[in-house]
């Protein structure tokens, strides 16, 4: 088993901008798609994701919550493997504009024009229950801390 800590792989998680989100389609189909954090990054536990309201991923997260997040770091310039972290976690749709304006960063406009006034516009909140990492000489899981 790792001796990493929730800390050390909230640190890695930090400079990893993009994940793999996956979620249940129901009939046995699994959906993934990438997502950035926009540089959102001070991990607690929680993932925040800007979407669309009308994609079919809040459509499966309305339906079945429970998704999985997947970041990779590159191999470092030794040739030693990057980390692997895996997030099991329930995911819940947020229309908070507060919300929306706490979690806004530069750069977003790209995708949500208006910005936070942006029509349709949604959050994705994953709030992880398990955390397991895999790094090329240890694997083991986590404790989410309460929040």
């Amino acid at each position: 088993m790792g001796n990493m800590t929730f800390e050390d792989l909230a640190s890695k998680i930090k400079k990893i901008d993009f994940c793999m989100l996956s979620t249940n389609g129901g009939v046995g189909k699994i959906s993934t798609r990438p997502m950035s954090n926009n540089g959102d990054v001070e991990y607690d536990g929680d993932s925040w994701f800007f979407s669309y309201d009308d994609t079919r991923k809040i459509s499966e997260i309305t339906g079945i919550d429970d998704v999985s997040l997947t970041f990779t770091e590159a191999p470092n310039l030794l040739g030693k493997p990057g980390i692997f972290i895996a997030i099991q976690g329930a995911a819940s749709v947020v229309r908070d504009k507060e919300l929306f304006e706490e979690h806004w960063v530069s750069g977003l406009e790209r995708w949500f024009p208006e910005g936070v006034d942006t029509p349709g516009i949604v959050m994705i909140k994953v709030s992880a229950s398990s955390v397991f990492y895999w790094d090329g000489e240890e694997n083991g899981e986590v404790d989410v801390p309460d929040r």
